[in-house]
């Protein structure tokens, strides 16, 4: 069976299990051991150093495991969606009193690295995951630099939803522009993610951007809806009812912020997400998985947008 996840979004930036713009997926490794994290070659930190891990498991392996695992129905509660709403509010109130535009800012390592080409995804906060009842909370930030780019020629991109298809592939699948008023979009995008298990996520999203001067500008999303798909592209293919089904994504919100300055455009997201807990016992099979994707994604939709604006017939 092919478990899919049917997304959508609440307020409009994109959020690829993005953040958007963008979308998201690659291949989970599961330890049976704990590791510390690697780097990516760009700089973003990873999941466990498989170096570090000599009592992995194969990927043939991880998926039989993954396939006969008695994962069971993960029901959103109403007590676990307004504790993320709680965290939500929280985090927006540490984003309108930050001191610095860009969270790149507040570290002069973080930025010389991302001014190197690193794609640099860190932990929002102290720790990138905190449990809540019946739940996890995902927040993590990244951020890139893009030489030569510019704001508008930035905007021009992120806000052609009905190309998000072809700028973020093959992790979007498809992708359209269902509406928009001014500054707020509604988005559809097809996301697949595909590890040892493929992921597929229709997902819908309302964005609202706010261009702040010729330099600077901001976007927000907030997910509106998520059911899970089984079986997708397949005769059997059917959709579940929202806050249902294995709970590998619940909700997803993102903040984005876009400065040109250095001769470039730096582009940064902080996204956060709601997943299920990891089932008692089954930690170490499902928690690289949880905790993973937020993650990649993240780094693949900065990276995807890098590589379209560098392009040289990149749209102005």
């Amino acid at each position: 069976m092919r478990t899919t996840l049917e997304v959508h979004n609440r307020f409009g930036e994109i959020r690829s299990s993005g953040p958007l713009p963008g979308g998201r997926g690659s291949v989970f490794t599961a330890n049976t051991r704990r590791a510390k994290p690697s780097r990516d070659r760009e700089g973003a930190v990873g999941g466990p150093d498989p170096r570090q891990s000599p009592g992995r498991l194969s990927a043939p392996t991880l998926a039989l495991l993954l396939a006969a695992a008695p994962l069971g129905a993960a029901e959103l509660k109403p007590a676990t969606a307004e504790a993320f709403e709680q965290y939500i509010r929280a985090t927006e109130k540490t984003l309108e009193e930050r001191r610095e535009f860009l969270w790149c800012d507040e570290s002069a390592e973080r930025a010389r690295r991302a001014r190197q080409g690193e794609v640099v995804v860190e932990p929002a906060g102290e720790k990138a995951e905190r449990k809540i009842r019946d739940g996890v909370v995902h927040d993590w930030a990244g951020c890139v630099f893009i030489p030569g780019a510019t704001l508008d020629r930035t905007l021009t991109l992120v806000q052609d939803y009905d190309r998000h298809k072809q700028v973020y592939r093959p992790e979007v699948t498809d992708s359209k522009l269902l509406s928009r008023n001014g500054d707020d979009f509604r988005v559809y995008l097809r996301l697949l993610k595909k590890k040892v298990i493929t992921v597929e996520l229709a997902t819908e999203h309302d964005v609202r951007y706010f261009r702040l001067d010729a330099a600077r500008a901001r976007s927000r999303s907030y997910s509106t809806r998520i059911a899970e798909v089984e079986n997708a592209g397949k005769p059997g293919e059917r959709t579940e009812p929202p806050g249902t089904g294995h709970g590998f994504l619940w909700r997803l919100d993102s903040y984005w912020r876009f400065l040109q300055r250095d001769g470039g455009v730096w582009v940064e997201c902080e996204a956060v997400s709601l997943t299920r807990d990891v089932p008692a016992g089954l930690g170490w099979l499902i928690e690289p998985i949880i905790r993973n994707l937020p993650r990649e994604s993240l780094a693949n939709t900065l990276r995807a947008t890098r590589a379209a604006l560098e392009k040289p017939n990149a749209r102005p």
